[in-house]
């Protein structure tokens, strides 16, 4: 027996050309259904999950790599791939041990600019 298969139209990815904006607003939409609602919802829950993420790498440099790639997860759900990219830089900086300050400075940046692009979005 063949079990019943469904084909996707589409698989949510990052853009093919770098984006001028720090949200990729398409994506978002695709990851959301078009629920202007939800995603509203989501960007305020990622803002303010990367603040505690980012704090929690500080105050816990044990788990900076897993609360790194925990950011990255949910900064490519929601298009914050200058973030997503930033994150996954972290977490090779701490498997190889080099540029670890950068790192985690690039994504405290890239982190800033999402937020303020989140917080401009949400006054809307």
């Amino acid at each position: 027996m063949t079990p019943d298969l469904q084909r996707m139209d589409w698989m949510p990815s990052p853009p093919l050309a770098p984006i001028d904006s720090p949200l990729d607003l398409d994506h978002l939409s695709r990851m959301t259904l078009g629920d202007v609602e939800l995603e509203q919802e989501v960007l305020a829950m990622f803002a303010e999950q990367a603040v505690r993420l980012l704090a929690a790498m500080t105050a816990l440099p044990a788990e900076t790599g897993s609360l790194a790639h925990k950011l990255k997860g949910s900064a490519r759900g929601i298009g914050a791939f200058a973030v997503a990219d930033a994150a996954a830089s972290l977490e090779t900086a701490i498997r190889t041990g080099h540029n670890r300050p950068h790192a985690l400075a690039a994504l405290k940046e890239a982190v800033a600019e999402v937020r303020a692009a989140i917080q401009a979005i949400l006054k809307h």
